[in-house]
């Protein structure tokens, strides 16, 4: 399969998921911007958000339901939610997918949200998400301490 998020769907691929119904799926990015970044796609390959005028109404309960997921277990203060289309809007992987990007209040701003995190652990935050305790909502101190300027 020459998609790299259908590779996903069909479990050729693992991936570290959140959320699944039978029109989406969602899964942590691997290489997250903020602690939480998930990836929302159809199941069915669409190109981008530009390419099927339903592709984003079928996969919109996913997204819902997947910010909700984010901000409540990991206690984000926010959240981003982006699509890029095609190469000049920054798509790198075409087949259309929203970036939902929790925030916290501690590290806030539109120009922070494209300053990732390497000390990010994503098993960490999948184990967090189906946890029954509300955790720490804050990131860790060192992460809070990064400039907020985009690169």
């Amino acid at each position: 399969m020459a998609c790299l998020f259908c590779s996903i769907v069909a479990g050729d691929v693992p991936s570290r998921q959140v959320y699944a119904d039978d029109h989406a799926i969602a899964f942590l990015d691997i290489g997250p911007w903020k602690r939480g970044h998930t990836l929302v796609i159809p199941r069915r390959h669409v190109d981008d958000v530009l390419a099927v005028d339903e592709a984003l109404t079928e996969i919109a309960p996913a997204i819902s339901a997947t910010a909700r997921l984010l901000t409540e277990k990991l206690g984000a203060d926010g959240l981003n939610m982006l699509s890029n289309a095609g190469a000049t809007a920054g798509q790198e992987v075409f087949h259309l997918h929203v970036h939902l990007v929790p925030r916290y209040a501690d590290y806030p701003g539109l120009r922070a949200l494209f300053d990732p995190d390497p000390a990010i652990d994503l098993d960490e935050v999948h184990a967090t998400l189906f946890q029954r305790q509300r955790p720490s909502k804050r990131p860790s101190a060192a992460a809070s301490q990064r400039p907020t300027g985009l690169g």
